[in-house]
């Protein structure tokens, strides 16, 4: 019987692997992976993990791409397939932070515009933006690069959304991400963290990107989520489910900015 522990906790934890994956995409999991409510409270700490996949999705978007149109087309439809994988999952969550911290003045006001399902113009103008300078930064980097970066800053901007909620409090009383913002223990943390950091160590490694990039990248992610915590915590006491997806949304970037100055190609 003992033998057959360590066999039914792996198990277990491919389980939690498959249950993240089929909460954060729109990708199909196994039948015998089954569900319980209580493995959602479990699941975020695979979060950084599922990055991985999204980031494999359109990296071979991209590779595919590249060998028939320039880089912007392929930067373009690498863009599309992540988030055709993800059902624009994070982007949604992005334009409805923008909506909600846009135009309202009062916590209950903010948390009312975000929960509308309505794209105002806060999110139109903000999506448009931030879609527009992804694609452009993944544009002008050489294809090799920007493939590498696509797993680079997957699962990293992952890793930061996770941190919010290791650290703060859920804002909602209900809500679509409140059965995956259950307490976050540090040793579950400690399993995202090395879900983004080994894929980032193995790009450095094998010089795929430079240690600069990496170290960059990751300091802005890092930045990005700690500047937008305090943001919420102030105006909301905590996080929601589309404050996850801002922070994931914006330290991806923050990364590919980072990787592309990296690459000393400065306007002037």
């Amino acid at each position: 019987m003992q033998a057959m522990r360590p066999i039914a906790a792996a198990l277990h934890q491919c389980r939690l692997f498959f249950v993240a994956l089929q909460f954060f995409t729109r990708l199909p999991t196994p039948r015998w992976v089954g569900f319980e409510a209580d493995w959602l409270h479990h699941a975020s700490r695979y979060f950084p993990l599922v990055g991985l996949v999204v980031a494999a999705i359109s990296a071979a978007a991209y590779a595919l791409a590249a060998l028939i149109w320039p880089a912007p087309v392929a930067a373009l439809l690498a863009s599309a397939a992540g988030i055709y994988a993800t059902g624009a999952f994070h982007e949604d969550g992005f334009a409805d932070m923008c909506d909600g911290f846009g135009g309202g003045m009062t916590r209950e006001r903010v948390l009312e515009i975000m929960k509308d399902s309505r794209i105002g113009a806060y999110g139109a103008i903000g999506i448009g933006c931030l879609l527009a300078l992804k694609v452009t930064l993944l544009a002008l980097l050489p294809p090799a690069v920007a493939i590498a970066a696509l797993f680079l800053a997957h699962p990293v901007s992952r890793l930061a959304a996770t941190a919010l909620i290791w650290r703060l409090d859920y804002a909602r009383a209900e809500g679509k991400a409140k059965p995956m913002a259950q307490e976050m223990t540090s040793a579950e943390f400690t399993i995202g963290f090395v879900g983004a950091t080994l894929p980032a160590l193995l790009l450095g490694f094998y010089h795929y990107l430079s240690w600069g990039a990496i170290l960059g990248g990751a300091l802005g992610a890092a930045g990005v989520a700690f500047w937008l915590a305090r943001k919420f915590v102030r105006r909301l006491g905590g996080y929601t489910g589309d404050c996850l997806g801002a922070v994931q949304q914006l330290a991806e970037v923050a990364i590919y900015l980072s990787v592309l100055a990296s690459l000393g190609r400065a306007a002037w």
